[in-house]
């Protein structure tokens, strides 16, 4: 382990490199609140990235769901869909931790929170209408059938940080 800067210590390209955050790739789990009706991404774009500094995580989240993705087929709206982090949270449930965007089409986008789920998962809630000014009438956590019936080509596209356990 580095020692912890002080006063007087050089910077040096070593010192400089232990507090520089690298970004990494990641592929989050997805799953359910029960655990039934399980999701599997198939051929979606996954494009999510994480970067650590100290006990900061940062997060970008990048869904397109592809024309092989199994969104939960069979799954009653109140089994939410979870999603894995890169590192352990030390969020409280229900925290904020950022905020998503919900695309179905160019009219058709909601905004949303991540919300902390559990230490190791996050959750994703429906806070705004639709941009076309269509009713939503599926509001609340999202999972196969919230806010929409989900289908090959929706995403999932925000960035979140919360503070590692």
């Amino acid at each position: 382990m580095a020692l912890q800067w002080q006063a007087g210590m050089t910077i040096t390209a070593g010192r400089l490199a232990e507090i520089t955050p690298t970004w990494s790739t990641w592929t989050p789990t997805w799953s359910t609140t029960t655990g039934l009706h399980l999701p599997s991404l198939g051929n979606a774009s996954v494009a999510c990235d994480y970067c650590q500094t100290g006990g900061l995580v940062v997060c970008s989240f990048d869904i397109q769901f592809g024309s092989t993705t199994n969104f939960g087929v069979g799954a009653l709206s109140s089994d939410n869909w979870v999603f894995g982090l890169p590192v352990a949270s030390a969020a409280s449930s229900g925290d904020t931790l950022g905020f998503v965007s919900m695309r179905m089409s160019d009219n058709a986008t909601l905004i949303g929170r991540f919300q902390a789920n559990t230490s190791t998962t996050l959750r994703i809630s429906v806070d705004s209408g639709r941009v076309d000014a269509t009713a939503v009438s599926l509001v609340g956590l999202i999972d196969s059938l919230s806010p929409w019936t989900w289908a090959n080509g929706h995403t999932l596209h925000g960035q979140f940080q919360y503070r590692a356990a």
